[in-house]
Formats: structure tokens, C-alpha cells, sequence
């Protein structure tokens, strides 16, 4: 049974944590709000009833106009290595926890209200979120979640006429997002610099109590909970490689302690295969590019490693970024195998050999700027151990170097062949890993664009779409064609 938004049961347990680690703050509101898109998926899995979220009650409390007595509304403090460099000025500059919610299934989850004005570490800034910036954190997670990526969720956005000052003037939005943990590396980072020991512990023990019991009250809790940390951070950004997404923006405050994406800001895509992709406009060192992630969550992993290297033995810790490393590799390879329907390889029999099928795949696509997606869905939709070059001629003709392609597509011919499954299995299993459609930023953009024109309908068709990534929908070709040329000259910037 579903309950209008504020009849939800809020609870403020993080409250529970010493006062160092937040400071009180009432949202400030926006003028004339309206709601732009809202996901119905996000509203059951939190047992609200998501046709409420369009009473004017509600939308009052969604832009911060109102608050609730039920709520104690708070700006979380923490550090963070920006772009490598250590921040002590950081915490929610522009938003507010509002409570916590129990769901039907007893499961606790953060709401938060982004652009809800400034905060004690606004640090000059104005607080707001602007439209474009909200619609794209509303789509990027909740297309995450459809693609099967662990991710905070995004309930609504809501759209203003309070103006807001970027490289331009645009309005003023919010985002209600909704999360099991607003956690980050970057709490542990505060409360190892802050030099009083009593964090740490309050901390890792408020973690282990609401996300972790199972790991409590045992002599090695606090070095499991590193552990898990490591095995989720690893497992998440696995399933990024595989699915060609770029975070842009992997700083310690924006890496969440369960392995969940968390704080889209200018991610994007891949669309020609690039290993260097680099999303954010802002990153001139490419220290964020697509290749350098799996390296990089490794470094935000050492760093929480120095800041529970209070609480937790060396040896633990330089366990834990083993396992990290092994378990990505582990993962990174199973998902790239199972999106070239290769499922003989778990018991190490072409081991090395599939691994090298994986690494020329991505060769090729690089070398001739082949698009990621539709590379993948192209071989999911064929039955290559039976069929000839030919049937992938689409493919085959966006290469310059045929000759390469004939190789490769031989060799994975090959290796089709000793598959023991069923063609049609194999590539049901394939298309359930390799999507049709995924959050290009051309689409997201037009999407933007017409909003900012006042026109909702585009920001819901898409979301609509993204919503069943892997079944291709009728009517809907032009959101899985490759980008126009016009996209190529899209720049996406951390300004929000």
C-alpha cells in the first residue's frame, strides 16, 4: 500500500552521530515551483504514492518552502581529495538531509534536497541547483539504476522561476535524492583530521549499526568493514568499464562507503570508444578519464585507508586493497565476457585467450572510433557462431581497417563455436548485459534544452526510455542512433 509523501514514516537517526559531523539548516525555498518529472519506480520501492507529489503541500516541501515538524533537516560536514588535493572546506554546501525514511520492507533511505539553498559550507556559494544540471542527475541515476548499477536514486526535480547565475542566467531547481547512505569517504577523511579519536569510532560504528550488523561486535569489525568497503568500490566501478560510463568527478567526497554511484555531476557515456574518454570539461589532466577509474577508485580506497588506519591494523588495510584489485579484475573480466557471450571461460579453460579477445575488441573499437553500445548490441542481436562478416556489415563498414575487423570477428568466431549453450539462449543472455539505449549526452541535452524552453514532455519520454535499457522500444530509433555532429562539440563542466 502506498502513503502520500507526508504521511511517510520519517525517522532521524543521523542525528545519532556528534554534532561535528552536521549543522542544522532549514531549506530556503524557490519561487513559483512546479514539478518536471518525478520516477515512479523510485516512489515504490519507497512505498509513497507518487501521484501526491503533485499536491501543492507537497511541491511546497519539495523546493523548500516548507518543512515538517517530523523533520530536523541538516548539512552533513565533511573533507576531501579534490582533483588529488586534500579540501578541509568541504560539506553540503547546497542541500539538506531532510530525515530518513523506513520503507514497507523496513530498509532505511537518506532523503535529500539538492539546491535547497545555502548551507554553513557554502563557501560563498549561492546554494542552488539549476535545472539542466538537476534533469541530468535525475536521469544518470535513475538510467543507472535500469542498467542493474548500484546507485543513489533521484525521486523528483522540480523547476522555479528564482533565477540563478551560472555562465549565464538560468533557474533555480531541486532534487530530491534518495539514498541508502550519504556516507561518503570523505566523513572518515573529517573525522581522521579533526585528531579526536571519538569520531572515528562514532562514526565507523553508526556505518557498521544501520548498514553493516551482520559485521558488529566482533574483534575484526572495523577492518570487515574496510573490506566490504573495497569489494563494493570494486564491484561498482566494474560494472562502469563494462557499461562505457565516465563518473568525471571521482573526488573522496564523491565516493560513497556501499559501492553506490553517487553525485552526478559531468558524467557521460562513451559514444566512440575512447580508453582515454575524458567527460569533464573542468579535468584538464584526464585524471578522471575512463581508464584511469579502476586506478583511481584504488587511490580513494588508500585514502580512506589512512583514515581508518586509526582503528584498523596495516596489514588489514593493504588486505583490503588487494581484495579490491583482485575483485575488480575478477568482475571487470566475468561482465566483459558475459557481454561477448562468453560463458565458458569461468572455469579457466580459454582463459587467456578470452582475455585477449576483450582487449582487441576495445583496440578495434578505438582505432576505428566504433560506437561502444551499439558494438556490443550489434554481436548480442547475431548469431556469430553460424553467420559470416557479413551479418555484422554495419559494423564492418564503419571500420577503416577492414582487414582488422576480419580478424578479430574470425578469432570471436572461433571462439563462439565452442560455446556449449544454445545460440538463442547465449544471446538472450547477451542482450540482458549489452543495452540498447543508454543516456547519451546529445539526448540528454535536447532534453535540457526543451525544458529550459518550459517544455517537460522530452525530459519524461527519455526517462520513460531509459527505464527498459535492454528491450528495444517501438518509435523510439533516433535514441539508440549515433550521436549527430553537432554532439561532438558538447562540453560538460562540474558548474551545476
Amino acid at each position: 500500500m502506498s502513503t502520500p509523501f507526508t504521511d511517510l514514516p520519517f525517522k532521524t537517526h543521523f542525528q545519532q552521530l556528534p554534532s561535528a559531523f552536521y549543522a542544522f539548516q532549514q531549506p530556503e525555498g524557490l519561487e513559483q515551483p512546479e514539478l518536471v518529472i518525478a520516477s515512479g519506480d523510485c516512489a515504490r520501492w519507497m512505498g509513497l504514492d507518487a501521484s501526491s507529489l503533485t499536491r501543492p503541500e507537497t511541491v511546497a516541501l519539495l523546493s523548500g518552502n516548507t518543512t515538517l515538524q517530523a523533520w530536523q533537516p541538516l548539512a552533513m560536514k565533511y573533507f576531501g581529495h579534490q582533483f588529488g588535493y586534500l579540501n578541509p572546506d568541504l560539506g553540503d554546501g547546497r542541500g539538506c538531509l531532510l530525515a530518513e525514511i523506513e520503507t514497507p520492507e523496513g530498509e532505511l533511505l537518506d532523503l535529500h534536497l539538492k539546491g535547497a539553498g545555502p548551507t554553513p559550507f557554502a563557501r560563498q556559494g549561492d546554494g542552488r541547483a539549476v535545472l539542466r544540471s538537476s534533469i541530468r542527475e535525475f536521469l544518470g541515476s535513475e538510467a543507472m539504476h535500469a542498467l542493474g548499477i548500484p546507485t543513489t536514486r533521484a525521486l523528483c526535480v522540480l523547476n522555479s522561476q528564482t533565477p540563478v547565475q551560472r555562465e549565464q542566467m538560468e533557474s533555480g531547481a531541486t532534487l530530491l535524492r534518495v539514498s541508502r547512505s550519504h556516507i561518503r569517504f570523505g566523513h572518515f577523511e573529517f573525522a581522521y583530521h579533526s585528531g579526536d579519536p571519538e569520531l572515528l569510532t562514532a562514526l565507523a560504528d553508526y556505518v557498521l549499526e544501520r548498514h553493516f550488523p551482520c559485521l558488529e561486535r566482533t574483534p575484526t569489525q572495523y577492518a570487515d568493514l574496510f573490506l566490504i568497503i573495497c569489494k563494493r568500490t570494486a564491484e561498482m566501478i566494474a560494472k562502469w568499464q563494462c557499461v562505457g560510463f565516465a563518473h568525471g568527478v571521482m573526488n573522496t567526497d564523491n565516493m560513497s562507503i556501499l559501492g553506490e554511484t553517487f553525485d552526478y555531476g559531468p558524467f557521460g557515456f562513451q559514444d566512440a570508444f575512447q580508453a582515454g574518454y575524458i567527460c569533464n570539461h573542468s579535468d584538464t589532466q584526464g585524471r578522471y578519464a575512463f581508464d584511469r577509474q579502476p586506478a583511481i577508485g584504488q587511490w580513494n580506497l588508500s585514502v580512506l585507508a589512512q583514515a581508518m588506519s586509526p582503528i584498523v591494523e596495516r596489514d588489514a588495510l593493504v588486505a583490503g586493497l588487494e581484495h579490491y584489485n583482485e575483485t575488480f579484475n575478477q568482475q571487470y573480466l566475468k561482465g566483459m565476457l558475459d557481454k561477448l557471450g562468453l560463458s565458458q571461460a569461468d572455469a579457466g579453460e580459454h582463459s587467456e585467450a578470452d582475455q585477449n579477445l576483450v582487449m582487441e575488441a576495445l583496440t578495434l573499437m578505438q582505432e576505428n572510433r566504433l560506437d561502444y553500445t551499439r558494438f556490443f548490441r550489434a554481436i548480442s542481436e547475431n548469431d556469430i557462431a553460424s553467420q559470416n562478416a557479413q551479418d555484422l556489415s554495419e559494423l564492418r563498414d564503419h571500420c577503416v581497417n577492414i582487414k582488422a575487423f576480419d580478424q578479430w570477428f574470425h578469432a570471436y568466431q572461433q571462439r563462439c563455436q565452442q560455446e556449449n549453450s544454445p545460440p538463442g539462449q547465449r544471446l538472450q543472455a547477451m542482450q540482458a548485459c549489452n543495452p540498447v539505449y543508454v543516456l547519451r549526452n546529445h539526448l540528454a541535452q535536447t532534453a535540457i534544452e526543451q525544458a529550459q524552453a518550459g517544455d517537460y514532455s522530452e525530459v519524461q519520454r527519455l526517462h520513460k526510455v531509459l527505464q527498459q535499457p535492454y528491450t528495444r522500444q517501438a518509435d523510439c530509433d533516433h535514441y539508440e542512433a549515433l550521436p549527430p555532429d553537432w554532439a561532438q562539440d558538447l562540453e560538460i563542466s562540474c558548474s551545476s
